[in-house]
C-alpha cells in the first residue's frame, strides 16, 4: 500500500490551526502528529509554510451531463473542481433528459464512476407527479431531492401547492430548494416593461428581487416547519431572507441555508463591467445584501458555502439579456475566492473550512469525509496563501473555456489536491494524475 507523508503543514481543522505531519496510506489518513518518521520508499511532501485543509465539499454544481455536454462534462468539470480544491460534489438534475427517475439517477452514477476525478452524489429532481420516485430514495445512498420552487421550466418547476405539500411530507431524504417566486417575477417583468421596451442585465436584480426570493424561501421554510422536514435552502442572496434562519450548530437544525461564492463576491455594481457573464439565478444583488450574507456566516444563520457552478458557452452568454442563460463557472476558483476573503479580513481560515467542508459533511451525514481525522478518507488540499494565481485563458480548465475572473490575480494558490489518497492535482503538472479516482458518497443518515 502506497503512502505519502505531508511534513510540517499548518493543518486547518475543527476550529484550530496546528503545525503537524499527516500520513496518507492507501485511501485513508493513517496518522496525524508532530515529527512523524518517514517510512522506507514513502513519498515526502514538504509543506512548511503551507496550509492543509479538508477538501471542499460542494453541495451544488451543474456538470451538464448527460445531454448538455457542449457546456461541460463530469470529466471536464470534476477536473476543474479538483484543481480548485473541491474533492466532493453533489450534482443537480437539470440536464437532458432531466434526472427525475431512479433509472436516470443510476445512469449518472455510472458515468461518474468511470470519469469523475472527485467524489460524487446526484440529486433526484422533483416534479409535480414523481412523488413515488422520491419516496424510493435511499437516505444512505442518495444526497437529496432538488425542488425548483420557481426559476425553472418544464417538469422541474414545482409550484402546485398540493405537490409541494406532498414532497415536504413524504420525502425520505434532505429537500434542497431553489427559492424564487415565479408569480412575483412575472409581476416584476410586467412592471419593468411599462417604462421600457427591452430589459437589460441591469434589470436582473430588479426582476428577481428580494421579494421574489423571500416569498418563495419563506414558503419553503413554512412547509418544513409544518411537516418537520429536513430542508436546505440553496443560494440565499438577500438580507431579508436571513430572518428565516436561526443561528446554531448545523447538526442541531432541520432547516439550514447556503450562500454561494459569487454572491459573497460580486455586487450589482459589477453588471456594468461583466454583463451576462455574471447573470445567474438568484441574481447577484446589492453590496448591502452581500455584506449581510457574510455577516450571516459569522452568526451561523448561513451554514454552508457552495458554488452553484453552472457553465455555459461564451457564445450563449453573448446573446441579448433575456436570451442569455443564467449561471457561471466557478469550481476551479471557489476556494481561491474564499481565501481572498480571508486575506481581506472578512472570514477566517477556520470559518472557510467549517462552511465548505465540516458543515456539508455534518448536514448531509457524509460518511468519513469533511474532516482531517485519522481513519477518514484522505480528501485534502494543500494551499499557499502567500503566492498568487492569475486567472487566464491558458489555465482555465472549464470545458466552456472562460471565467468571470479572467485577468484577476488571487493572493493564494492551490498546490496539491488528494482524493481518496490519490494526488489528482498539483500546481506542477508533472506531479499529478488525471486518474478518475472519485467514489460515490455514502451517508450515515
Amino acid at each position: 500500500m502506497s503512502s505519502v507523508l505531508i511534513k510540517g503543514a499548518s493543518v486547518v481543522n475543527e476550529g484550530q490551526i496546528r503545525i503537524v505531519d499527516v500520513r496518507i496510506a492507501g485511501d485513508r489518513i493513517e496518522n496525524i502528529g508532530a515529527h512523524i518518521s518517514a517510512q522506507p520508499k514513502e513519498k515526502i511532501v514538504e509543506a512548511g509554510g503551507l496550509y492543509l485543509l479538508p477538501g471542499m465539499i460542494d453541495d451544488q454544481v451543474h456538470f451538464r451531463e448527460p445531454g448538455l455536454t457542449h457546456k461541460g462534462t463530469i470529466a471536464s468539470e470534476s477536473r476543474a473542481a479538483v484543481a480548485g480544491g473541491i474533492t466532493s460534489y453533489m450534482e443537480m438534475p437539470n440536464v437532458d433528459p432531466a434526472t427525475t427517475t431512479l433509472d436516470a439517477l443510476n445512469d449518472k452514477y455510472k458515468i461518474a464512476a468511470e470519469h469523475s476525478l472527485a467524489n460524487y452524489a446526484f440529486y433526484l429532481g422533483a416534479t409535480e407527479d414523481n412523488l413515488e420516485q422520491i419516496k424510493r430514495l435511499d437516505p444512505k445512498i442518495h444526497c437529496g431531492v432538488k425542488v425548483f420552487m420557481g426559476s425553472s421550466t418544464g417538469d422541474l418547476l414545482v409550484e402546485a401547492p398540493h405537490a409541494l405539500d406532498a414532497i415536504f411530507r413524504e420525502s425520505p431524504v434532505l429537500i434542497v430548494t431553489h427559492c424564487e417566486s415565479g408569480e412575483v417575477i412575472r409581476r416584476n417583468h410586467q412592471r419593468l416593461l411599462q417604462s421600457k421596451s427591452v430589459l437589460t442585465i441591469q434589470d436582473h436584480p430588479k426582476l428577481r428581487d428580494a421579494h421574489a426570493c423571500y416569498a418563495s424561501s419563506s414558503y419553503a421554510v413554512g412547509l418544513a416547519q409544518k411537516h418537520h422536514s429536513q430542508l436546505h435552502v440553496l443560494h440565499i442572496t438577500t438580507a431579508k431572507e436571513l430572518s428565516l434562519f436561526t443561528p446554531g450548530a448545523v447538526q442541531n437544525k432541520h432547516i439550514t441555508a447556503e450562500a454561494c461564492v459569487h454572491h459573497l463576491w460580486f455586487t450589482d455594481d459589477d453588471y456594468s463591467r461583466l454583463g451576462n457573464l455574471i447573470k445567474c439565478n438568484p441574481a447577484i444583488k446589492s453590496a448591502a445584501d452581500r455584506d449581510a450574507l457574510i455577516q450571516g456566516l459569522h452568526t451561523n444563520c448561513i451554514d454552508i458555502i457552495a458554488t452553484d457552478h453552472a457553465p455555459h458557452t461564451l457564445a450563449e452568454k453573448q446573446l441579448n439579456y433575456e436570451q442569455a442563460p443564467a449561471g457561471l463557472p466557478l469550481v476551479q476558483h471557489a476556494l481561491l475566492i474564499l481565501l481572498e476573503q480571508v486575506h481581506q479580513g472578512r472570514l477566517s481560515l477556520t470559518q472557510v473550512v467549517e462552511k465548505n467542508a465540516h458543515n456539508p459533511a455534518l448536514r448531509y451525514g457524509i460518511a468519513e469525509r469533511g474532516f482531517i481525522r485519522e481513519g477518514y478518507y484522505a480528501d485534502l488540499v494543500l494551499v499557499d496563501c502567500q503566492s498568487a494565481t492569475t486567472v487566464s485563458s491558458d489555465n482555465i480548465l472549464y470545458h466552456c473555456g472562460w471565467s468571470p475572473f479572467t485577468g484577476y490575480s488571487f493572493s493564494s494558490q492551490v498546490k496539491r489536491t488528494w482524493v481518496n489518497g490519490c494526488q489528482v492535482y498539483a500546481w506542477d503538472p508533472d506531479d499529478a494524475t488525471d486518474k478518475a479516482n472519485g467514489m460515490a458518497l455514502t451517508f450515515t443518515r
